[in-house]
């Protein structure tokens, strides 16, 4: 069964850094594109960022351009999102979803970011 597990979540303080990582197995990484999600406290889903099935496409809203890098490893079925210069707006659920198509079929559980001094 489709499996995504987020991790590296935590408290950063602004203008920090931090990297998080997605784990995904029971089926075939590198076949498939694959996305980021956030949802902050209390607001609706946004979507971050995608990556084509090579890495090398990739694609962010406007609002994070220059300061989130997405990334994948498909020897390792692993998906990255860093992120720099973090803000308190970043603050946020951030969870990793399977693209099928323009849908996203499969989602994580989510790792919590926590931007705060």
């Amino acid at each position: 069964q489709v499996q995504l597990v987020e991790s590296g979540g935590g408290l950063v303080q602004p203008g920090g850094s931090l990297r998080v990582s997605c784990a995904a197995s029971g089926f075939t990484f590198s076949n498939y594109y694959m996305s980021w999600v956030r949802q902050a406290p209390g607001k609706g889903l946004e979507w971050v960022s995608t990556i084509n099935t090579a890495g090398g496409l990739t694609y962010y809203a406007d609002s994070l351009k220059g300061r989130f890098t997405i990334s994948r490893d498909n020897a390792k079925n692993t998906l990255y999102l860093q992120m720099n210069t973090l803000k308190p707006e970043d603050t946020a659920l951030y969870y990793c979803a399977k693209l099928w198509g323009e849908s996203m079929d499969y989602w994580g559980k989510g790792t919590l970011v926590t931007v705060s001094s």
